[in-house]
């Protein structure tokens, strides 16, 4: 077979898997429901679909009595998601995970599966279009801090020169939100109050100016921002980062920038997957490990042009923990098939396949539904630790990335 009739059938089905989600809305019509309905419908979509019928090895039922006095008392989605999250996690499972609007991944999540989806999203969507207002960062709470973990290239957080390290202390005077803080503020200016070090003197002001965003077209501008020619000892290396393979559009445009664009003529690459979504399809490993010949084109001016659809220079992976899914089963592979070395720190240990519902309030729960093994491997827990461990501190790191350069170093 094909990769391209593979691809035509296998990968809309394996994305589906590996992103770790298959969307589907029930009901299509907004019902208005108490903290409490939305809490029953999630315990029953997991007793229902749960890869494991045992749960692994948890009382479902009493779970769901544990938890109950707390959802009687939510007032609000706010109040219920901590509380829904916190049963979710009795299951020690990946892809259970419970996302209301006010967080960036329940809008990207949904626009990897938009497809069939949007229509039925549309009434509870702002301005019923699958789109949020931001600023390209990816954030997290440590210790009660909110950090920026992630800036994606050419982004407005990375115009306004927000680095990972950088602590969020405030948007326009009031507590930093990822969708709130921005919201109906496209277009204008937002002053974040960041601290960049451990000393509260380090405390300065940066103007973000928050775009609309469709989070399709986010990570794919994203990727080709980050495309880059790094010089080191006489040798160009390439580098390219990732944060989403779940679309055929990202491996197509990493083909095109190796055999034609800016990347084509590097003497190595830099492949990094951390962070971001997976949805990776294996066979886009056959980039580097398939063997096809090289053809060369001459036209009537007699200049040749050579055309080689494989990379076949020196690669080398890059992955952390947020390196989750399909990008788990690429590392898998890129380490058996011996591609290259891997860099950087253990990935997610999160290989399970999963499926999304949309509740009756708009939330929308993913639940793992089937059980994943890799070459008869179960990768679910364990991950792929890379050939070559760095760690990376996020807190106030101030931009530093000692897993690229290390990884450059590996490339040279």
């Amino acid at each position: 077979m094909t990769r391209s009739l593979i691809r035509r059938w296998f990968v809309p089905l394996l994305v589906s898997l590996l992103v770790g989600l298959y969307c589907v809305v029930s009901p299509a019509v907004p019902t208005k429901s108490s903290q409490v309905e939305v809490f029953e419908q999630a315990w029953q979509t997991v007793k229902d679909n749960f890869y494991d019928p045992k749960f692994n090895g948890v009382d479902w039922q009493a779970v769901r009595q544990k938890y109950q006095p707390q959802a009687a008392k939510a007032q609000s989605t706010a109040a219920i998601a901590p509380v829904i999250n916190a049963m979710l996690k009795e299951l020690n499972a990946s892809h259970t995970y419970f996302y209301t609007q006010a967080d960036p991944a329940y809008y990207q999540l949904s626009a990897i599966f938009r497809r069939g989806i949007e229509e039925k999203q549309k009434p509870f969507l702002p301005n019923g279009k699958l789109q949020y207002t931001g600023i390209g960062a990816f954030t997290k709470d440590i210790s009660g801090k909110t950090f920026v973990t992630g800036v994606l290239e050419g982004s407005a957080a990375a115009k306004a020169g927000l680095v990972v390290g950088d602590q969020l202390l405030s948007a326009d005077n009031q507590p930093f939100q990822p969708i709130t803080s921005f919201a109906n503020k496209a277009g204008q200016r937002v002053n974040l109050q960041v601290q960049r070090t451990a000393n509260p003197a380090s405390v300065q002001t940066i103007a973000v100016t928050p775009q609309v965003l469709d989070p399709a077209a986010m990570f794919l501008d994203a990727m080709k921002a980050s495309a880059q020619i790094i010089e080191r000892d006489g040798k160009k290396i390439g580098y390219v980062h990732i944060w989403s393979y779940a679309d055929q559009a990202y491996q197509d445009q990493l083909e095109r920038e190796l055999t034609e664009g800016r990347l084509k003529n590097v003497d190595s690459l830099i492949w990094d997957l951390r962070d971001g979504w997976g949805g990776a399809s294996p066979d886009y490993l056959s980039l580097f490990t398939a063997s096809v010949p090289s053809v060369i084109m001459t036209g009537r001016d007699g200049k040749p042009y050579r055309y080689d659809s494989q990379w076949k220079k020196p690669v080398v992976m890059l992955v952390n923990q947020g390196s989750r899914s399909g990008k788990e089963i690429l590392a898998y592979g890129f380490r058996k098939f011996r591609v290259g070395s891997i860099v950087g720190s253990t990935t997610a240990g999160a290989v399970l396949a999963g499926r999304a519902y949309i509740m009756n309030d708009g939330s929308l729960l993913y639940v793992a539904v089937a059980d994943v093994q890799v070459d008869g491997d179960r990768l679910e827990g364990k991950g792929v630790t890379p050939d070559v461990e760095v760690q990376r501190t996020i807190e106030y790191a101030q931009g530093a990335d000692p897993q690229k350069d290390r990884a450059i170093q590996v490339a040279l």
